[in-house]
């Protein structure tokens, strides 16, 4: 292996690392809640738990394999949703009741293994066209796909981030830590209401 195969494989799985840190907070936000609050929409625009994880899905599986000619459904029929069907606006963004708990999140992970496939067959360098972005800038490169997708994804990790909170109170990037101050309900509660009374005093 010459240093600049060394070099990408090493910049290759801080990619990785990166992007895989954003997925298991994504999926962690789903555990302990029924199936009603993971559907939820807690925003005036629908957003919703099990959704987030649904695009995600569907953003791995384009970026890493149709535009790379390493399509997931090349020898399946893709869902109602994807890319290339007649799908409603913003389908990628929910579920249906008929999809499960276990269908989303069983395809996302089937996404990873797929994107873990396209990264370590090619190059850092290689490149792809974007099928759905205008020709004149449909060309990429497998880097430029990784950062997009890491930068996507944790967007959206942040977004259940919130989302969570709505729901139950629960804050945090993972099981194992969390960035916020372990404070009390009331300690919160106080915090908030410095928080209302600035607002207040600034907009004054």
């Amino acid at each position: 292996m010459t240093d600049t195969d060394a070099n990408d494989e090493r910049a290759k799985a801080e990619l990785l690392r990166y992007l895989q840190q954003a997925r298991d907070a994504l999926l962690w936000k789903l555990e302990g809640l029924g199936e009603y609050d993971v559907r939820r929409p807690l925003t005036p625009t629908g957003t919703n738990l099990l959704g987030l994880v649904k695009h995600a899905s569907g953003v791995e599986l384009g970026y890493f394999g149709d535009t790379f000619s390493r399509p997931y459904f090349a020898d399946r029929e893709p869902p109602p949703w994807w890319y290339t069907k007649a799908a409603e606006p913003n389908d990628d963004m929910w579920a249906t009741p008929a999809e499960s708990r276990a269908d989303v999140t069983g395809l996302y992970r089937a996404a990873w293994e797929h994107t873990g496939a396209t990264v370590a067959a090619l190059p850092l360098d290689a490149t792809g066209r974007v099928p759905w972005w205008p020709a004149e800038r449909a060309e990429v490169t497998l880097h430029h796909v990784l950062v997009r997708v890491i930068a996507d994804t944790q967007r959206h990790a942040g977004h259940a981030d919130i989302v969570r909170e709505l729901l139950d109170g629960s804050v945090g990037e993972s099981p194992s830590g969390s960035t916020v101050p372990p404070d009390d309900e009331a300690t919160w509660a106080a915090h908030r209401a410095r928080l209302e009374r600035a607002a207040r005093e600034a907009g004054a």
